[in-house]
């Protein structure tokens, strides 16, 4: 299995890259979220990979995050998720934003990704509950390490009190930023009585 690879990057023709490792050239599919965090052709990358071998191909596939390798690794792992499609899904959304959706369990968003149907997108739901990690879950794209941590907080507070998983993160999706725990929590409260 080749793990890692650390080149010059020779070539960027999404989805596709090439990358020179000591003379020889890989040719790398990786997701939009990984080409577009790429440097300029010529300059020196290291990327994550995952091979698979099929009967007709050996296919490299890359990534700038161990967060993102891993979730394509489970995204193949889904009955009928092709590396193709899992690619698809990781160029449409990020890994937080897919966590997201498997958390609140929201087919809609999984559905804006090309290739994905409404059968799809609940398989892909029902399949990969709890397997993203709960950090990802409650990251909910949080700018910094102290609003997560408020944002975490906040969603124990409301799952402690009775309400569901999702009514949490439904409610902290809502939450200005700079709010101390309790201000957070009478927040997310209000909200959620509406």
């Amino acid at each position: 299995m080749i793990g890692r690879l650390t080149g010059t990057l020779f070539d960027k023709t999404p989805p596709r890259i090439g990358l020179d490792v000591q003379g020889v050239g890989y040719e790398i599919d990786v997701s939009m979220t990984t080409f577009y965090a790429l440097p300029e052709v010529g300059a020196q990358v290291t990327l994550l990979t995952h091979l698979t071998v099929r009967e007709d191909a050996h296919i490299l596939f890359g990534f700038s995050t161990t967060q993102e390798r891993a979730t394509f690794r489970e995204l193949i792992k889904v009955s009928g998720i092709g590396a193709r499609t899992a690619l698809a899904v990781l160029s449409g959304m990020s890994v937080e934003e897919l966590s997201q959706a498997i958390t609140l369990q929201e087919p809609a968003r999984l559905m804006r990704v090309p290739g994905i149907g409404k059968k799809t997108a609940e398989r892909l739901l029902l399949e990969m509950k709890g397997k993203l990690g709960a950090d990802l879950g409650h990251s909910l794209s949080a700018n910094t390490a102290a609003s997560s941590n408020t944002q975490s907080d906040v969603i124990h507070a409301l799952t402690a009190l009775g309400y569901s998983e999702r009514e949490s993160l439904s409610a902290v999706k809502g939450l200005p930023e700079g709010l101390n725990i309790s201000d957070a929590i009478r927040h997310a409260l209000k909200g959620l009585s509406k």
